[in-house]
């Protein structure tokens, strides 16, 4: 069976061309609507922040939004996965832990480059509460750059950051 494809007229294909133009604002728009989250406030999910920083310019974006943060009073969900800078949103002063989070730690720097820098590592061990932090420290988390995983639940009921509700 053959099947013959006719060309398109070129009116024809700048109106159709309109049309999805037109159906994709309509789309972006109702999306947009539609796909804000059924709470008010802020989270690893919904900012899409969960894989950490890749370079310093990144590292600045996880930085201030823990100032947007801190300065709105707003709650932030660390509610998934979250490695690396991520973890840094511990220090946001209304934040809570879903059970189901995952953290995980390990020497701020270069994984690219395979640079530690001692100053990032110090900056993300400051964010973290005093049980937290001396635990990565004692069991040198923060030594490498291999991740070491830390359950939601356990940070909720170990190191003593609010679950959210």
């Amino acid at each position: 069976m053959l099947i013959r494809i006719q060309p398109i007229q070129e009116g024809v294909l700048h109106q159709w061309q309109r049309w999805v133009r037109a159906l994709g604002a309509l789309g972006f728009l109702f999306c947009g609507l539609a796909g804000q989250p059924a709470y008010a406030d802020g989270s690893v999910s919904s900012l899409g922040m969960g894989y950490g920083a890749r370079d310093q310019a990144a590292f600045g974006r996880f930085l201030a939004v823990i100032q947007q943060y801190n300065a709105s009073g707003e709650r932030f969900r660390i509610d998934s996965h979250c490695q690396s800078a991520c973890t840094m949103f511990l220090s946001i002063r209304n934040v809570c832990v879903t059970p189901g989070a995952t953290l995980l730690f390990h020497a701020g720097g270069s994984m690219q480059k395979g640079i530690i820098s001692a100053s990032t590592t110090q900056q993300m061990l400051s964010t973290y509460n005093a049980a937290l932090r001396q635990y990565v420290s004692d069991n040198h988390f923060m030594d490498t750059f291999a991740f070491h995983p830390i359950s939601g639940d356990e940070i909720i009921r170990r190191f003593r950051y609010p679950a959210c509700r």
